[in-house]
């Protein structure tokens, strides 16, 4: 199956690039020294919401320029359609529903007591520490509670950020009948208390990091809360003391949205900045993506569906690349490339040894990100609100929804709006097949709780 060429990025700053199939005779010298890597993750972003992606209004030089100066993948897919269950998958390097907090979706305040990822389970940032990495998590957490299962208990040795899955940019916690709910912002284990504007705060202590990091390579994770609601810009301090409700569904509108995803990537120009500043560019992996698909505001073309959705505008998400040390500049690839997949790919690129860390669903797809032609991959996604169901396999996508099946090629229709299942049966049955056969090994939802999280988060939709 040829992948490679067959999309082309909106333009935008990428550059023409060149073809991945022809990269590797061209590939940079491989620097002998561990690359540090900054792992940067936006929250709700939609495919279309960067410059480079195809945006209508928003500007993003700074994320452009990693897709210019490194490879760019068109085919970036978030593990799950909503947060927690996809940082789930990032974390371990695993399909989420293999554990019962990636069942939760989201995770709310109907969750089990002491919920978390298994303490003894490898994840992305206890595997980097093990290589002898200094690991931070900046930004949004959205896994457990602080006492057990916070970052400091999953392999970070930093931790500022927010523990729920959303906080006021201003008041740094969730508001609920006007009033601070839950840990909201916290440092290490305890909760902290800051003035500002959360998207400032992650940028400026991703910049404290580089600059503070020594010789010693470093693992930092930042996870943006941007662009997720409240809809607050930098301005909004005003509004953010009157709001009653995080949720703010009456509130925000296209241009708040292109202020939040603007400041975050003048906090991404920071964070390069610094880089450059310290002589560790060169020598750092840069990862820019989305925790899934976007929401209201977001723009997803072509695709359709939204966050929450396993149509691919809820799973289709941005994804570059940055090394200058070990990716060529103005790379392109049709790669499918899934959230979980960055655990063993990040660790090889690094010089380590996957099959040795643990046992993961991801793929080490590190020879692609250096420019080798797209390997085929199949994956599998679930979501208990509207009963759905998907498998990609190769340019072909089952799925379920609302207790109707689809089917779609996506070399020929990446809009799903061709449907298959009439004209091939067959494959629409083999596919529900492979899935059905997938879900078997994967946990049992919980009787109750996991859509009413869904339905309290979007009621306008559900």
């Amino acid at each position: 199956m040829t992948l490679v060429d067959r999309r082309t990025f909106v333009g935008g700053g990428i550059g023409a690039g060149l073809l991945v199939s022809s990269a590797l005779s061209a590939a940079p010298r491989m620097s002998t020294r561990k690359p540090n890597v900054m792992f940067i993750m936006a929250d709700d972003l939609g495919y279309a919401d960067l410059s480079c992606t195809g945006s209508h209004h928003i500007k993003t030089p700074a994320i452009d320029s990693l897709a210019r100066d490194g490879i760019a993948l068109r085919q970036g897919y978030s593990s799950t359609p909503i947060c927690s269950p996809t940082r789930t998958a990032l974390l371990t390097g695993c399909y989420a529903q293999r554990f019962a907090i990636g069942l939760e979706e989201p995770l709310g305040p109907d969750a089990p007591a002491n919920i978390g990822v298994p303490l003894d389970r490898p994840t992305i940032a206890s595997v980097f520490r093990a290589m002898g990495y200094h690991t931070a998590l900046i930004g949004k957490w959205h896994l457990g509670d602080l006492a057990q299962h916070g970052p400091l208990a999953h392999g970070y040795d930093e931790f500022l950020g927010i523990v729920e899955g959303a906080a006021d940019y201003f008041r740094h916690h969730m508001v609920m009948g006007g009033k601070d709910q839950g840990t909201g912002l916290a440092k290490g284990n305890d909760p902290f208390q800051k003035n500002g504007y959360l998207t400032d705060m992650f940028g400026d202590e991703a910049v404290r990091i580089v600059e503070q990091s020594g010789d010693k390579p470093f693992f930092v994770s930042l996870h943006f809360n941007a662009p997720h609601w409240p809809w607050e810009g930098r301005e909004d301090a005003a509004l953010a003391r009157t709001i009653g409700a995080s949720f703010n569904y009456d509130g925000g509108n296209l241009a708040k949205y292109r202020e939040m995803v603007e400041a975050m990537d003048d906090n991404v120009a920071k964070v390069l900045a610094a880089l450059k500043r310290s002589g560790k560019a060169d020598n750092t992996i840069v990862v820019f993506t989305s925790d899934n698909g976007g929401e209201r505001f977001s723009e997803t073309w072509p695709f359709v569906g939204q966050k929450g959705e396993v149509l691919e505008g809820g799973i289709r998400v941005p994804l570059v690349m940055r090394w200058p040390g070990g990716i060529k500049p103005g790379l392109k690839s049709e790669q499918v490339m899934a959230s979980m997949d960055f655990l063993p790919t990040l660790l090889a690129l690094a010089g380590g040894d996957p099959s040795k860390a643990g046992t993961f669903d991801g793929a080490d797809l590190s020879a692609q990100m250096r420019g080798a032609g797209p390997v085929e991959r199949t994956l599998y996604w679930r979501f208990k609100a509207n009963d759905q169901a998907a498998v990609r396999s190769g340019d072909w996508k089952f799925i379920k929804i609302g207790g109707k099946e689809h089917l779609f090629n996506l070399a020929q229709d990446e809009r799903e709006r061709a449907e298959r299942g009439l004209a091939e049966p067959a494959r629409l049955s083999q596919m529900r097949e492979m899935w059905d056969r997938w879900n078997r090994e994967m946990l049992p939802y919980r009787v109750n709780g996991f859509s009413e999280n869904v339905k309290n988060a979007y009621p306008d939709r559900y």
